[in-house]
């Protein structure tokens, strides 16, 4: 049987939980408008695809390159002061670029850097935060909590553009930068008051041996841990699979309303609006249902569910717009079912001081597979039809989520069945 891992501290959780989680997601909201204001900005001034590109590469690079590395550190780190002083961080690069705007100084390259800097904090915060949750919140109330933040992204989906939109006509860009900055106080100002638990570094072999552990070999016991457990490695390559094709095909919505149901920027909001509409309603189902007793199953369904709505927009006729629409509210509805669960399966069972690093490992994978895929996707596209990339996401998730449910090592995973090889005796090998 699994171990489950969970809070010791016999005090009601609920007020310290959400307190924390209140601010964070006031924050979350003070950063999209923010990334929406600064995209704006680029677009208005440059009109250029290569300086909105590499915009989108500086956001992104400290996932995917710096990630890993990241979540081995949240690992060895405390994980409050991790979040109080990324926190801290955002605010003041946002201060000095608000600053450089009110001053009519701002140049490209200072946008560059502080989104750089930006994003990197955000990692480090990121993983301290979905690491700090299995130890603040019972195990059986994992899998609604990560409704709730399910159904957090979708209406911050829904909202951030339209407000973004609102403040850029109301306010000078500075402004939104001033509003962030205090988003981010209410993030800041309960870590001074609340405590964050710290897991315990768990013994694996020596205590003197434990003490020379070095970045590199934590970095390289992650990859152990992952490997060494079939189940979760098997449901990892699955949501690599989801943003290698999933992902790029909802990119690529853009280009399908216009040229294949001649649509305008009308429709095409329509498209994403119910997208987001989905994934409200998805999380805010999960987190009342909690799904099923099983959480992988919960999963698997979601994934099924995500993959009919993906091939109802692959089939749709032309003439048939509600349709497209209708597929996208499927997606967005499964795509809590399924991510939800997963994430709340590896905060149940990995252990504490290991879960920063698989929380970084996983989503700087994923998040190399969503540009990789979207450069084949382009190309595909363009000689078959963008419909063709909806094909292949949309039977692939099928296709996954019916093998999952027989493969053993993946329905057996919140029991750790199937491991060859203990997780924890192959990292005393590594720290050794």
């Amino acid at each position: 049987m699994a171990t489950q891992f969970s809070i010791k501290d016999n005090r009601p959780w609920k007020a310290r939980f959400f307190t924390i989680w209140g601010g964070q997601a006031l924050s979350i909201l003070g950063s999209q408008l923010v990334q929406f204001a600064l995209i704006w900005y680029l677009t208005v001034r440059t009109g250029s695809a290569t300086v909105l590109a590499t915009a989108e590469f500086v956001g992104m690079l400290p996932g995917v390159i710096l990630g890993p590395f990241v979540g081995t550190l949240v690992d060895r780190w405390n994980r409050r002061w991790i979040m109080l002083l990324a926190d801290s961080l955002i605010a003041l690069v946002t201060i000095v670029l608000a600053v450089l705007f009110a001053l009519d100084a701002a140049t490209i390259w200072h946008i560059y850097v502080v989104m750089f800097i930006r994003s990197l904090a955000g990692c480090f915060h990121g993983n301290a935060m979905s690491a700090s949750t299995s130890l603040m919140v019972p195990v059986e109330s994992l899998t609604r909590i990560q409704g709730v933040n399910q159904m957090l992204n979708g209406g911050m989906n829904i909202i951030f553009a339209p407000l973004g939109a609102l403040l850029l006509a109301a306010l000078p860009l500075q402004g939104i930068l001033a509003i962030d900055v205090v988003t981010a106080l209410f993030a800041i100002l309960p870590l001074f008051f609340i405590r964050v638990p710290q897991p315990e570094r768990i013994e694996r072999g020596k205590s003197q041996n434990e003490a020379q552990a070095t970045v590199w070999q934590d970095f390289k016991a992650g990859f152990q841990y992952i490997l060494g457990w079939p189940g979760l490695l098997i449901v990892s390559l699955m949501m690599v699979g989801i943003n290698f094709t999933v992902i790029p095909a909802f990119s690529l919505l853009p280009l399908m309303v216009k040229d294949y149901f001649g649509g305008s920027a009308i429709q095409l909001s329509w498209v994403e609006s119910m997208m987001g509409i989905g994934m409200l309603v998805g999380g805010a189902l999960l987190g009342v249902w909690g799904g099923f007793n099983r959480k992988i199953l919960t999963s698997m369904v979601g994934l099924m569910g995500m993959g009919l709505g993906t091939l109802l927009l692959a089939f749709v006729p032309s003439t048939a717009m509600p349709l497209a629409v209708g597929g996208a509210l499927l997606v967005g509805l499964m795509s809590p079912i399924t991510m939800g669960p997963f994430f709340a399966i590896v905060q149940s069972t990995v252990e504490p001081d290991m879960q920063a690093r698989i929380f970084s490992l996983l989503s700087s994978v994923g998040g190399a597979m969503a540009p990789l895929g979207l450069m084949i996707a382009g190309p595909v596209a363009d000689r078959a039809g963008i419909q063709a990339w909806f094909l292949l996401g949309g039977l692939l998730c099928i296709l996954m989520a019916v093998a999952g449910l027989f493969i053993p090592a993946v329905m057996n995973i919140e029991k750790k069945c199937g491991v060859s090889s203990d997780p924890l005796n192959i990292i005393s090998k590594q720290t050794v």
